[in-house]
């Protein structure tokens, strides 16, 4: 029998007889590895453990500890999903099946909805087939002979992506006696190997997102390595259920989505509407504080604008409609950069003028499909925090740092300890996807990743990932609960620039190219909204609750005197209210704390008499009685600090 020889990681080489598997390489290198793997990589490309090795390559198994692996492991419990479907609705019609973040889902085609038992009778299936140990089958199929068995089968959507995406032939998974798959793979070896998921819930979804396609229903579900790291997710899922915001958004009246004027539209409510204005008001101070120069420019502009911009062409599917008035075509704007650059391109520059830093709280309007709207996370008109620095490139590494340190100070301030950062690079722009020169796109990630180290950021390094107009760092923070968000990006643009013929008058007395620079840190005050109610779970920090503090008289022989206190309160600058219904006032601090207000003040008679007030904090309970004095230099100490502590 002929060999042939692998390479592994470490640079040793075994030689393996020619046909064998990748499964087969690891359980000679060691049992406990062959348990643990999940798919191999084959000179780089990744492989199923049954794949065969006819030539000498380059062999890395991948276990849970690779990143892939779990992409790897979702898909394959797609799959799952999908057969034991098949086993108890053998009419359905098959969609997509991806791995997603945090889990994976199904797309399903049939007139009879499924219900919550549904879902019961498909995971109990899933079991039944991960018990029987069965294997994923790979199979390369002539693309003509393909279609035909699907279309027999009645599989018109898999139809239409074979022949979107198929070659002259092309692969597909079998598993179990129904499941048959159009798919690339890879997959586990076989559903033994799928340890803990968990079905999670139903939607509707179109095919493709679109709308105006056939609509199906989507099944979601999440599996992990182990039932512990399972049980913790699930733990998870539960404290989000409790602190979503939309949920809260209702119960705390701060904002809501309104059907008659349309979705993906926020009202904020007067309390909602309260916290957003110190948002705003906080990033308004630094902007100033931090030398950007605040600018207003409008909601509309004539198509012109985004045809120079190449909006209109390459970004039109996310645009509304275009109006139609008296002198030209007029469109929404789905951002701001196109009106910072006409501000700076507004006069001659000078290199003595930059860098030159202009910052809005611009609201932009995007054509968010109806399926993808999620409460303030995903709207159709919202407001970024929107700067663009236009400067020389012997600036550019400075202003990327004072980028970055403004980053973390929104983290620190809003009360994220925590946060993830990635640079997205272009790797050389081998996949010839991206616009500008290559010494552009030097000078950029250098000043990226020099600015990160000068900050002592860790930053992982995403290759092939960049925007095609240039390079940028993302910055994710991490939640109370150990979820991740996206939120602040610094971005490279090369493009606009170029298209709009920026200029300035370098010492050398010539027109050079300004650097340009992306830059928003709430991302969208919506969406930053919705993270921190659900951050705080609706208690936000003494500084930035809607309302600070509540006077509760324990009768109405107290009322005076809770008028007084409410009016020192008021004078103090705190956000302040009384509670004078004639209620108990078990009742009072009962719904005081149910709207998590941080402080509420009991007055009865003797604290008339004194002039003091029995302090509760919502999370601490009895405070004990105070001094009316004491307590407001205690809670402005909390204000003044901005801190999340109470």
């Amino acid at each position: 029998m002929s060999e042939v020889i692998v390479t592994l990681p470490d640079g040793s080489q075994r030689p393996v007889a020619a046909g064998s598997t990748p499964l087969e390489v690891a359980r000679a290198i060691s049992p406990r590895l062959a348990q643990e793997a999940v798919a191999a990589r084959l000179d780089g490309a990744l492989a199923d453990l049954t794949a065969s090795i006819t030539a000498d390559t380059a062999l890395e198994i991948l276990t849970p500890k690779d990143p892939e692996a779990l992409e790897v492991y979702r898909h394959s419990s797609a799959h799952l999903l999908a057969a034991a479907v098949l086993e108890l609705f053998p009419e359905t019609k098959l969609g997509i099946g991806p791995a997603v973040d945090n889990g994976f889902y199904y797309d399903f085609y049939r007139d009879t909805p499924f219900t919550a038992e549904d879902l019961e009778k498909i995971e109990a299936k899933m079991r039944e087939l991960q018990a029987r140990d069965l294997p994923f089958q790979r199979r390369t199929v002539p693309k003509a002979e393909g279609l035909a068995r699907y279309a027999a089968m009645g599989e018109d959507l898999k139809c239409e992506l074979i022949d979107e995406k198929a070659g002259e032939t092309f692969s597909e998974y079998a598993l179990g006696p129904r499941f048959v798959d159009f798919c690339r793979g890879p997959h586990l070896a076989s559903t033994g190997r799928i340890k803990a998921f968990k079905l999670l819930s139903v939607a509707g979804a179109y095919w493709k997102g679109d709308e105006r396609n056939r609509q199906g229903q989507r099944v979601y579900g999440t599996s992990f390595f182990t039932q512990k790291e399972l049980d913790q997710h699930l733990q998870q899922l539960e404290e989000a259920k409790k602190r979503d915001h939309r949920k809260l958004g209702q119960e705390l009246d701060l904002f809501s989505i309104q059907e008659l004027a349309g979705p993906g539209l926020a009202f904020f409510h007067p309390k909602g509407a309260t916290v957003r204005r110190l948002m705003e008001d906080w990033m308004r101070d630094q902007y100033v504080a931090r030398g950007y120069s605040l600018v207003y420019t409008p909601h509309v502009a004539r198509a012109g604008l985004w045809k120079t911009s190449g909006h209109y062409d390459f970004y039109a599917d996310n645009m509304f409609a275009r109006m139609e008035l008296e002198d030209a075509e007029y469109q929404l704007k789905p951002m701001n950069c196109p009106f910072h650059i006409l501000i700076y391109q507004d006069r001659l520059r000078s290199y003595r003028d930059l860098p030159i830093r202009l910052g809005e709280l611009g609201t932009v309007y995007r054509y968010e499909r109806s399926g993808v709207m999620h409460g303030l996370f995903r709207v159709r008109g919202f407001t970024q925090d929107d700067a663009h620095v236009f400067c020389t490139p012997g600036q550019i590494e400075d202003e990327v740092v004072y980028c970055l340190e403004f980053a973390l100070a929104v983290l620190d301030t809003f009360g994220f300890e925590r946060y993830e950062a990635e640079l997205s690079t272009w790797d050389g722009g081998a996949s010839g996807k991206y616009d500008g020169a290559p010494e552009e796109w030097a000078l950029a990630e250098a000043a990226l990743k020099n600015a990160s180290r000068r900050l002592e950021m860790k930053v992982q390094l995403m290759p092939d990932e960049a925007a095609f107009y240039g390079p940028k760092i993302d910055v994710k923070l991490v939640d109370a609960i150990g979820r991740l968000w996206q939120l602040s990006t610094i971005q490279f643009d090369f493009t606009l620039p170029r298209r709009f013929g920026l200029e300035y008058i370098a010492e050398d007395g010539k027109a050079h190219r300004p650097l340009m620079v992306h830059r928003a840190l709430f991302g969208s005050l919506e969406r930053f909204f919705g993270i921190l109610v659900e951050h705080y779970a609706g208690a936000f920090p003494v500084w930035l609750a809607p309302i600070q503090a509540i006077v509760l008289p324990i009768t109405d022989k107290q009322l005076a005197y809770a008028r007084q206190v409410h009016e020192r309160l008021k004078a103090a600058g705190l956000r302040a209210t009384v509670d004078d219904r004639p209620e108990k006032v078990n009742l009072k601090i009962r719904e005081a704390q149910l709207q998590k207000i941080p402080y509420m003040l009991v007055v009865g008679g003797r604290e008339a008499e004194a002039g003091t007030v029995s302090v509760r904090n919502r999370k601490h309970g009895d405070q004990g009685v105070k001094p009316l004095d004491a307590f407001l230099a205690e809670v402005g100490q909390l204000i003044a600090a901005k801190t999340p502590a109470e």
